[in-house]
């Protein structure tokens, strides 16, 4: 099977290809980029087999970045060179803050203290560069406010740090498979990117936005457009699947001590180059005719902006694989709009109390489709999404929330022929007659004959190319990594995973579900790789270094 290797310098190594508009256009956009930024001579490739390991490539990647969601996308918009500078007419409203961004005017963000800038600040996100990064550029915006964002963007390119966003669809990431039928819960505003306005994109699209809030469709089109009018292309790749991200070696700094695989003077010569392969990002590339591409990157750092919408929740009961249950809305929301369930006079069964299951109930309701609502919650439960969304933005969810606390069903009620609720109930089974076992906190057993269902309880993402399936990186290591109850433990102000070095996460993984926070994890990322950068060029041109990359 013809496959892409990349071992930096990416001349040294590599397959060559007869067909030049699939495999070989892959590697050669990828030679032809990253040849020119890392100042290597572009040669010839030797045919070598897919799992040769080469001890004499010199120079790695310096950044993989997994995912290329709004997270990536972000990610990728930094590395390339674009640095936040406060705009000279800016007066931020917070006073402390303000002080401190002119403490150093002449300097970049990314190149400033991020602990004492966010210092004090508080918002709705557990991590403080996210409050941060989402002050400057939506000032005040929990306090209903609509300010112009303090910052003004420039391109240096010498900042530029080489990269690589792989992605298994186009940039935008799940957004290109969400629901197109339901309202974003954020401000369109709040779903845009540095640099680019989303209202500007909108009315150069002639799409006329009769509010703030938008459809998915609409944002996964201003992510892939975004990504083409910010010239960031030569760094993105489609259609990759990732199944192996491994270390090739620990220093003894990083936990582990030294891998018995790397000599002692093997290893010698990886420090002394100041660039270290301690990556390798295997998978494959999806091409024409479902045919697939196998590749092999080495990579100095690897950043996870993966998300956590790859591998739905379940309820893990009898019955949860027969084909009347779903497990995403796009799935049910596929279903209904075929007609699959109209007429029918069984009710669907929509099984969750976030946003989702919302979604879901909406769905059925508005196609006429009576709705069984089963919830593990209390309805006055304080920590229900509901009570967080003011009622004049939001009035579809919080009609599916006075329909939770108003049409609950007792005991010995019959259903509604349009909506019922079942608070504190759990699904004990589904059975091949399309029927499902509720059971209630106080454990009375009801049956129910259904015409679907929809499990709608969230989602885990999918880090099976990491070790332990990334569990070790949680906060709790014994338990799957998930936004909310155990997201990936980092430092506060780089995102650098605590217990692995060299590897970063963002955006949901560390808990930032919303696209106005996920930014900080960009900005985090980019301020610590630069700061390391400086320091090996300093330590370069001390030690009289010549060609190469520091």
């Amino acid at each position: 099977m013809p496959g892409w290797c990349c071992r930096c310098p990416l001349p040294a190594h590599c397959r060559n290809y007869s067909d030049t508009e699939t495999e070989g256009a892959i590697f050669n956009s990828l030679v032809q980029y990253f040849g020119d930024n890392l100042g290597q001579k572009v040669k010839a490739m030797p045919l070598v087999e897919e799992t040769s390991l080469f001890e004499d490539s010199s120079v790695t990647l310096p950044v993989v970045v997994i995912g290329n969601g709004p997270s990536g996308i972000c990610l990728s918009y930094m590395l390339s060179g674009y640095r936040p500078y406060l705009s000279p007419e800016a007066i931020h409203p917070n006073t402390i803050l303000h002080s401190k961004l002119e403490e150093a005017r002449h300097l970049s963000i990314v190149d400033q203290d991020l602990e004492y800038l966010s210092e004090g600040l508080e918002g709705r996100s557990s991590n403080p560069v996210a409050v941060l990064f989402d002050t400057l550029l939506h000032p005040d915006a929990d306090c209903g406010q609509d300010l112009p964002s303090v910052l003004r963007w420039e391109m240096e390119q010498h900042q530029c740090i080489p990269h690589l966003v792989l992605g298994k669809g186009p940039p935008g990431g799940a957004w290109h498979n969400m629901e197109g039928s339901m309202l974003t819960i954020s401000f369109g505003n709040w779903m845009e990117l540095p640099g680019l306005k989303f209202k500007d994109w909108a009315s150069s699209k002639r799409r006329n936005l009769t509010g703030d809030r938008v459809m998915p469709e609409e944002v996964a089109r201003y992510y892939k457009h975004y990504v083409k009018v910010m010239g960031l292309q030569k760094n993105f790749r489609e259609n990759t699947y990732i199944t192996s991200v491994s270390r090739l070696y620990r220093d003894q700094g990083d936990g582990d001590g030294q891998d018995s695989g790397v000599s002692a003077q093997q290893l010698q010569i990886e420090k002394a180059q100041l660039t270290r392969r301690n990556w390798e990002v295997r998978g494959y590339q999806r091409v024409a005719h479902g045919s697939h591409v196998p590749f092999c990157v080495f990579a100095e750092n690897v950043a996870l902006a993966t998300g956590t919408l790859d591998s739905p929740a379940r309820l893990e009961v009898e019955g949860e694989d027969l084909p009347f249950v779903f497990h995403s809305m796009p799935e049910f929301g596929a279903a209904v709009n075929k007609g699959k369930l109209r007429g029918r006079v069984d009710p669907v069964l929509i099984v969750g109390s976030g946003l989702t299951a919302a979604d879901a109930v909406l769905c059925a309701y508005n196609n006429n489709i009576p709705v069984i609502h089963v919830f593990r919650r209390r309805v006055t439960d304080p920590s229900l999404i509901f009570k967080q969304l003011p009622k004049k933005l939001y009035p579809e969810y919080h009609k599916v929330y006075q329909m939770m606390c108003t049409r609950s069903c007792s005991a010995d009620a019959a259903l509604s022929p349009e909506y019922s609720s079942f608070p504190e109930h759990r699904v004990l089974a589904f059975k091949p007659d399309m029927r499902c076992v509720l059971q209630s906190a106080s454990g009375l057993k009801r049956m129910f004959r259904l015409s679907a269902a929809a499990v709608l309880i969230g989602s885990h993402p999918n880090l099976s190319f990491l070790k332990e399936q990334g569990c070790y990186l949680g906060h709790n290591s014994s338990q799957p990594i998930t936004c909310k109850g155990n997201p990936v433990e980092i430092d506060a102000y780089t995102y650098e995973c605590v217990k692995e070095a060299h590897l970063f996460a963002l955006g949901p993984l560390v808990g930032d579900n919303f696209v106005r926070f996920l930014k900080g994890g960009a900005l985090g990322i980019t301020h610590c790789l630069a700061t390391r950068q400086k320091k090996k060029q300093h330590l370069f041109v001390e030690r009289g270094g010549g060609d190469g990359i520091a």
